[in-house]
């Protein structure tokens, strides 16, 4: 990542941690959570995590773990985890939630784009709204280094294949969001990239009318909303891309080097389709 860009994702990302912080620092009661706290406030996060299997004693790496959430969810599942960021603050966030939730968490200060691990440290690797932050080029080869062969990993990200959202995004008030400058929703040219490399990239589109409730949707409406969007996305598939969220999912094959050309045809396929 150029020192620019990773200077305003550090200053950006701090200055939310600070914020935040202030309110824990009030209440603290706040750090601690039930799962579903987490898992049900978007509907893709509990697919998204139930797909990387079981996790006792797997070492995972939360990429990108900002206030940690995820990572006490998968160490109350057993998991070994490394919660990693860019932000000191959010580290801290992540810490203290650990500790008030009686959960062990490591927690390493690094950017995605260059991992202090050795390879294959990782059985798992799970991911928040994080690529579309980084610079892939650099960060797609030491995710695919540091994950074990047979490994998984998983990315919650904001799509941008739906151009109508693409102008809400850039003119309309998104209340409880703000951006960094340099990041954008991934694409289908990420996805491309990540094809490049993994063994196997798979992906699914959610929230198409379920989007309508950051515009003000609540309560029954938003629910129904919800209810058309799980039986339009899976019977029509390729809705998906025009949908809010995708999940991204990825392998690493077993005793398979990507430097020496392994067979991705059909996943290089698979992600052209989506263009």
């Amino acid at each position: 990542m150029h020192p620019t860009r990773l200077a305003n994702e550090i200053r950006f990302h701090d200055q939310q941690a600070a914020q935040r912080a202030r309110t824990f620092a009030q209440q603290p009661h706040r750090l601690r959570f039930a799962d579903g706290d987490y898992l049900d406030h978007a509907v893709w996060i509990a697919p998204a995590m139930a797909w990387l299997g079981e996790l006792a004693g797997r070492q995972v790496l939360d990429l990108g773990c900002g206030h940690g959430m995820a990572a006490v969810v998968l160490a109350r599942r057993g998991a070994a985890v490394t919660a990693c960021d860019i932000s000191a603050g959010y580290l801290a966030e992540a810490r203290a939630r650990a500790e008030a939730n009686g959960v062990t968490v490591r927690c390493v200060r690094a950017a995605g784009e260059a991992l202090p691990f050795a390879d294959a440290s990782f059985d798992c690797i799970w991911g928040a709204a994080v690529l579309h932050h980084l610079d892939l080029d650099r960060a797609v080869p030491e995710l695919w280094r540091v994950l074990k062969p047979g490994g998984r990993a998983v990315f919650c990200e904001p799509w941008g294949g739906n151009p109508l959202l693409a102008l809400a995004r850039r003119w309309l008030p998104y209340p409880g969001k703000a951006r960094t400058p340099d990041e954008q929703p991934l694409n289908h040219a990420h996805l491309r990239r990540l094809a490049e490399t993994f063994d196997r990239v798979e992906y699914t589109g959610y929230e198409l009318l379920g989007m309508l409730g950051r515009l003000g949707a609540r309560g029954r409406l938003l629910g129904r909303l919800r209810q058309l969007d799980e039986w339009l996305l899976v019977r029509c598939p390729r809705w998906q891309r025009y949908g809010r969220y995708v999940v991204v999912r990825l392998t690493r094959a077993h005793g398979c080097d990507h430097a020496h050309g392994c067979d991705r045809d059909r996943d290089r396929d698979r992600a052209a389709d989506c263009a």
